[in-house]
């Protein structure tokens, strides 16, 4: 999955499920930085996160973004942390990938709104230095690349304002979704009757 010379972007998340914004920004941000492959890392818990009162088995949602990420040689997915003990802290997520994979430089990718709360996560000052984040934009979070430490980078991306609670909520309501999943998703999703 990876040798010496690679640059791999960590994508967090809990891909409830995962849509075409996140396959979008996972691609442009391998291209753009330039990153050898983003890998989608599926979280089963985020102990900063409230989850709705259903979320489909981690199985499920592993399924769905390996569906996903096979629509680009630029992605790849991790299962990193459905073995490791909940809930999920990313610090541990990042120095369990280096362990896996000693020779491969890791940066964390997360959106401006996560940036803003970067503060409250574990060991924070740590996945600064060793991680060097990449923070992309969300609506409505703005930041001043002048207040970055060093180690992070702010890229430029598209803003795409869609969200997986969106998602959810329009299957729920029989909204065609085909178009904001990536192709193969929405099959999935109907085939296992996920989010009715």
């Amino acid at each position: 999955m990876s040798d010496p010379t690679q640059h791999i972007g960590i994508f967090g998340g809990s891909f409830n499920p995962v849509h075409i914004g996140h396959l979008l920004l996972a691609d442009y941000l391998a291209q753009a930085i330039p990153l050898h492959a983003t890998w989608f890392m599926l979280s089963p818990q985020n102990p900063l996160k409230r989850y709705p009162s259903f979320m489909p088995s981690d199985a499920d949602r592993l399924a769905m973004l390996r569906i996903a990420a096979g629509q680009s040689p630029r992605l790849q997915v991790t299962d990193v942390e459905l073995d490791m003990p909940r809930p999920s802290y990313t610090i541990d997520s990042l120095r369990r990938l280096r362990e896996l994979h000693p020779h491969t430089r890791f940066s964390l990718i997360i959106g401006s709104d996560n940036w803003h709360i970067f503060h409250q996560w574990k060991d924070y000052q740590t996945i600064i230095h060793e991680f060097s984040p990449v923070v992309y934009p969300r609506p409505g979070y703005e930041v001043d690349p002048l207040s970055l430490p060093p180690e992070v980078t702010l890229v430029d991306a598209p803003l795409i304002d869609l969200s997986s609670t969106a998602v959810r909520d329009f299957i729920a309501c029989g909204v065609d979704v085909s178009l904001m999943l990536p192709a193969g998703v929405a099959d999935y999703i109907s085939q296992k009757n996920l989010y009715r």
